[in-house]
């Protein structure tokens, strides 16, 4: 086997990790070369940059245009998106709290990036007319996401409302959507590279205190996971659906261990399907097509994460949100989380819609990437966890939940 060969044959995330300890290795111990390197961290940053409006402008809308499917946009498709969007949008305020009370962004310096405020003050009268684009390339051209994903919101439903007419438009975003994300898999092969460059920097400058950072962030997706599942999961289980949480989440096991060692929402499908029939007794009709949907949209995990990152994001620069701005975050999270792809890390490129510019983005995943797959394993769990929750919710509102095969008092042959 040859050395190129040798190499991609290493698992992504071992080649992040050492390029993640070399670059402490060389910050700490010879600084002048993270200065002679910083050219490949910030090839990767344009790299990122790069890619960041594209990815939120076309998956957003790919999302929406995939509801056009008329199973989907039934009686029972439109009970589960209503109970994502809830989940998704609470997920998203869990996120921005853990990050508002424990701070984990305070007092990291983004490779060397100095705080500043994002621009002047803007109106809430502002920023409500800056939504609505005059010119829609030139809103592209700006990153402007707010633009971008009220763009991409109409393109969306756009393509849904005309029917048959719109499904070749659904068909091109799909396509487009896949094809970035191939992209993005490309570019992820120079992540090592740019890893060991940023965290070089990072450390140069801000020395071993980058890691606390990091740490604070990790205890701050680990709770926000538990509260996610303990405060709107096991509620709507216990109160809504009135059966107990405690045999709920052992039906569900399985697919929480998948959902946590893959950290990925598709890859934990199949084994979704299985224990939705097995364990909690939903009817197959329900549980083909609430959880292939809530795969797509229902990203309790990833929302509660943007929200989170957002506020990392904005502590690191130095910016104090208002009001104004953090009910702009919310509403944009949780569209930024509906649109994401069910793989992992694709969360860390919705940060821009949360009000982070490009250039800024690119820098925190530079930082965060290295650790974001344990992180990603852990929101992965309370997305898994919701696509359940709500397949149960809607069966036993269709009447369609078999008690004895929820208590175990039946099991499949």
């Amino acid at each position: 086997m040859t050395p190129l060969r040798r190499w991609f044959a290493v698992p992504l995330w071992k080649r992040v990790v050492a390029g993640l300890v070399l670059g402490i290795a060389l910050g700490a111990l010879w600084p002048e070369g993270a200065v002679a390197i910083r050219i490949v961290g910030e090839l990767f940053a344009r790299l990122i940059r790069m890619l960041v409006v594209p990815v939120v402008l076309v998956t957003v809308a790919a999302g929406i245009a995939a509801l056009g499917d008329p199973r989907r946009l039934g009686p029972i498709g439109g009970r589960a998106v209503g109970l994502f969007a809830l989940t998704t949008l609470i997920a998203v305020s869990i996120g921005m709290a853990a990050g508002l009370i424990l701070r984990p962004g305070q007092g990291i310096a983004l490779a060397g990036v100095a705080p500043h405020l994002l621009g002047r003050p803007v109106s809430p009268t502002e920023q409500l007319l800056g939504v609505i684009p005059v010119n829609i390339v030139d809103a592209l051209a700006k990153g402007d996401m707010l633009a971008i994903l009220f763009i991409a919101i109409l393109l969306g439903v756009g393509a849904v409302v005309s029917g048959e007419a719109g499904r070749p438009v659904t068909a091109l975003l799909q396509s487009l959507s896949s094809v970035l994300l191939q992209i993005v898999r490309i570019v992820m092969e120079v992540t090592p590279f740019g890893v060991l460059a940023l965290i070089a920097g990072a450390v140069a400058t801000g020395g071993a205190a980058v890691f606390v950072n990091i740490g604070w962030l990790a205890l701050c997706v680990v709770l926000a996971s538990l509260a996610q599942m303990a405060l709107v999961h096991a509620p709507l289980i216990r109160f809504r659906a009135k059966l107990p949480v405690g045999r709920f989440y052992r039906g569900i096991a399985d697919a929480l261990v998948v959902a946590f060692s893959t950290a990925s929402s598709s890859a934990t499908l199949p084994v979704a399907l299985r224990v939705a029939g097995d364990d909690l007794g939903v009817a197959r009709p329900i549980a083909s097509t609430v959880l292939p949907l809530g795969t797509s949209i229902g990203k309790d995990g990833t929302a509660m994460y943007v929200g989170l990152l957002g506020q990392f994001a904005l502590q690191a620069l130095g910016v104090v949100p208002d009001a104004s701005m953090l009910a702009i975050m919310l509403l944009t999270g949780a569209l930024a989380a509906f649109g994401t792809a069910p793989i992992p890390s694709a969360s860390l490129f919705m940060l821009a819609a949360m009000g982070v510019g490009p250039e800024q983005t690119a820098l925190v995943i530079g930082l965060v990437l290295p650790f974001d797959r344990l992180l990603d394993m852990t929101r992965t769990v309370p997305s898994a966890s919701a696509n359940l929750t709500v397949a149960t919710l809607v069966a036993r509102a269709e009447g369609a939940l078999d008690e004895r095969r929820f208590y175990g008092l039946d099991r499949p042959s």
